[in-house]
């Protein structure tokens, strides 16, 4: 049972890493839920996430009031993901250094001083996945054909195109 989840882990995490964007969704209070898109700067090995952001930003407020938080990430019509966690802010000019990339200037007019800078860092509880790429993505086509074809609902294989999983 261990390396059964040792291996969704492994999967999760290279799924994952596919992904340079996701969608961050906060909890605004009254208002409800609020996401916007996020650069991701990092997934760790046990695929908590790391964002750059500014102080300024509405999120933080928002950060504050619930540290809740899901990301979502697609890639066309065959990969998906989504992981809920809770946000820390994080204040680290070591990690600045490390997660830094030239592009995040257009953000940080500064660079890794900007004081508007801060790290967003989301640790990852628990995970789910839908992966209808190479081979999965042939048999997720043939067996919606027999579905479509028998009047049924596709059979999912469970673990290989879709996982649910506690980081």
């Amino acid at each position: 049972m261990a390396n059964q989840h040792v291996e969704e882990q492994r999967k999760f995490h290279d799924l994952l890493t596919r992904f340079d964007t996701g969608m961050l969704i906060t909890h605004t209070g009254s208002m409800g839920l609020h996401a916007r898109p996020m650069a991701v700067a990092q997934v760790e090995d046990n695929c908590d996430l790391w964002f750059l952001t500014g102080l300024d930003s509405p999120k933080i407020d928002e950060i504050r009031y619930n540290d809740n938080v899901l990301v979502t990430f697609q890639n066309k019509r065959d990969e998906f993901i989504t992981l809920s966690g809770r946000a820390e802010l994080v204040r680290n000019a070591d990690k600045i250094d490390e997660l830094w990339h030239e592009s995040f200037k257009v953000w940080f007019p500064q660079g890794q001083t900007d004081p508007n800078l801060v790290l967003l860092h989301v640790r990852t509880e628990q995970g789910e996945f839908w992966d209808n790429t190479g081979a999965s993505k042939l048999s997720y086509m043939l067996e919606s054909l027999r579905a479509y074809a028998s009047g049924d609902t596709p059979n999912i294989q469970e673990g290989t195109q879709h996982g649910k999983l506690n980081l």
